[in-house]
């Protein structure tokens, strides 16, 4: 997009430039952006700890159901609500297509807390659960659980599918639409701030309302976790609420002045020349090999996470079984991540871009996860041997001390993913045409995020199957795990190649480069 207005961090001095490279007049649209990135991700932060404890504590139980939902429930689910994405985009303003997706997500949380759930034992399909015990062989625990808990599973595929459509989709979408590449350049290792402090926020409510006694005047709830759970949805209605209105306000007050928005560079009023179709737009994909990189790295990030948090989440609940307990300890570490990878958004992500370039900060995050990795598995594995070490010299059983070592992999994938993963996953779209913009977007987020996270649960589900239990697979999941971050890795240099070529090409000419064929 055309920009004749100072964005480079060399116009800075100082500490605002390492830590806030932003012009004054620029915060009028930077400050509602990352208010609403805090909201999306707030929710976001809740709902991930909350579908989690429903379907993982549930009375027999545990985290084998995930790879199973993933699979039988969450792809399809993906598929459904990106061909929503499309039709609507097809016949409706950017705008009114973020309301009504926001609307049918918040809609949901509120009937299924507020009326599903108090109901939940009249709901679940205990009888056929009963019989299908009695006919499939032992690996199929997680797929009965998924049966069994419908209404948890149903939970967990809405909550899991705010990330993929109304963070990536939606937020970024519009992100990626309204934002130059010199802004870009800057505005994207900030928006982590918004998304990393709302963790600590969603993790300080969550531990906050997860330790209150039952409160019989509260008109609502049979239980102190069910009240506060049904608190924690109150606040993420609230967050959507006031997203909502935000992107009105940005939609009435900022993207109508010149200085921050030129509706030429965009697709008309928001809409795509042409009708978008799921079937054109992984065509699309197919034919650059730009967009087909960014699929790989989007496919094998979430694989690798799929498949080590699987194994983290299924110690955490031998540790923890109580649905409070786990709520409380998987906030704790939600809390942790957001203190942490808010301090490299500030420090680290914004000034590694424009310091040493995309290329290199793409890469840390696959470092960072094959480095965790390393140490979570290592310690898996020889717990056992090591047992005699950690209770006489740490005063800890192996079990305690193997979740610690994947809390520890998690806080630092996940301040990696928030900070600079998303930034430059995000970045590589902004040298792209309008056109590829969407239907690309529409493709690789929509659907190969869970692609990557729907393989990781084949592979869970085909381990299980086969070795019944996730501690007897764990040795072959690392061997795809370390797979995947070799692809990932290798796809980033190529990628970093292209991305760089275009940027200037795009600063060049002042304009964003059109890519129909990469």
């Amino acid at each position: 997009m055309a920009d004749d207005r100072p964005d480079q961090s060399s116009e800075f001095s100082g500490i605002q430039a390492f830590i806030w490279p932003v012009h004054r007049y620029e915060l009028k649209k930077l400050l509602p952006m990352l208010l609403i990135f805090f909201l999306i991700s707030f929710d976001y932060n809740v709902l991930r700890t909350l579908k989690d404890t429903l379907v993982v504590t549930a009375k027999s139980s545990g985290a084998e159901v995930i790879p199973f939902i993933k699979v039988w429930v969450m792809f399809p689910g993906a598929i459904l609500l990106t061909y929503l994405f499309t039709r609507l985009t097809n016949r409706f303003s950017r705008e009114t297509v973020i309301y009504s997706i926001l609307g049918l997500f918040l809609t949901y949380f509120f009937l299924f807390t507020y009326f599903l759930y108090p109901i939940r034992d009249q709901l679940h399909a205990d009888g056929l659960a009963n019989y299908l015990e009695t006919v499939m062989p032992s690996g199929f625990k997680g797929f009965i659980s998924m049966i069994r808990y419908w209404s948890f599973t149903s939970f967990y595929v809405m909550s899991e599918l705010w990330s993929n459509i109304i963070l990536f989709l939606l937020f970024w979408g519009f992100a990626n639409q309204v934002t130059r590449i010199g802004e870009a350049k800057r505005f994207y290792g900030l928006f982590g701030i918004g998304a990393n402090l709302s963790g600590v926020a969603a993790g300080g409510a969550s531990m906050y309302l997860c330790v209150q006694e039952f409160n019989p005047s509260l008109p609502f709830g049979s239980d102190a976790w069910e009240q506060s759970m049904m608190m924690l949805v109150g606040l993420v209605l609230l967050s959507g609420l006031a997203a909502i209105a935000l992107f009105r306000w940005m939609n009435v007050s900022v993207l109508t002045d010149p200085r921050y928005y030129d509706p030429k560079d965009a697709l008309g009023e928001g809409k795509v020349k042409g009708r978008m179709s799921m079937r054109e737009n992984f065509s699309y994909l197919l034919k650059s090999d730009y967009l087909i990189s960014l699929a790989l790295i989007v496919i094998s990030y979430n694989l690798v996470i799929n498949l080590v948090e699987v194994v983290w989440k299924h110690e955490v609940r031998e540790l923890y079984p109580n649905p409070k307990d786990y709520n409380f300890y998987m906030n704790q570490v939600t809390a942790i991540i957001g203190v942490i990878a808010t301090l490299t958004s500030l420090f680290v992500a914004g000034n590694s871009i424009r310091k040493f370039g995309w290329t290199f900060t793409a890469l840390l995050t696959p470092i960072i996860l094959l480095v965790t990795s390393v140490g979570f598995f290592g310690f898996f594995f020889f717990k056992e041997e090591l047992s005699w070490y950690t209770s006489t010299m740490l005063g800890a059983t192996p079990l305690a001390i193997a979740v610690f070592f994947g809390s520890a992999q998690n806080v630092m994938s996940r301040a990696a993913k928030y900070t600079v993963y998303d930034a430059t996953q995000q970045m590589a779209y902004v040298p792209l045409d309008p056109v590829s913009k969407t239907k690309g977007k529409a493709a690789i987020d929509g659907v190969c995020s869970r692609l990557g996270k729907s393989g990781g649960s084949v592979i869970h589900q085909s381990l299980l199957l086969t070795f019944t239990t996730i501690t007897a697979s764990a040795p072959y999941v690392a061997g795809f795990l370390f797979a995947s971050i070799l692809i990932w890795t290798m796809a980033t240099f190529y990628l970093g190649k292209r991305f760089n070529l275009l940027s200037r090409e795009g600063d060049a000419s002042e304009s964003t480069t059109v890519i129909s064929k990469a």
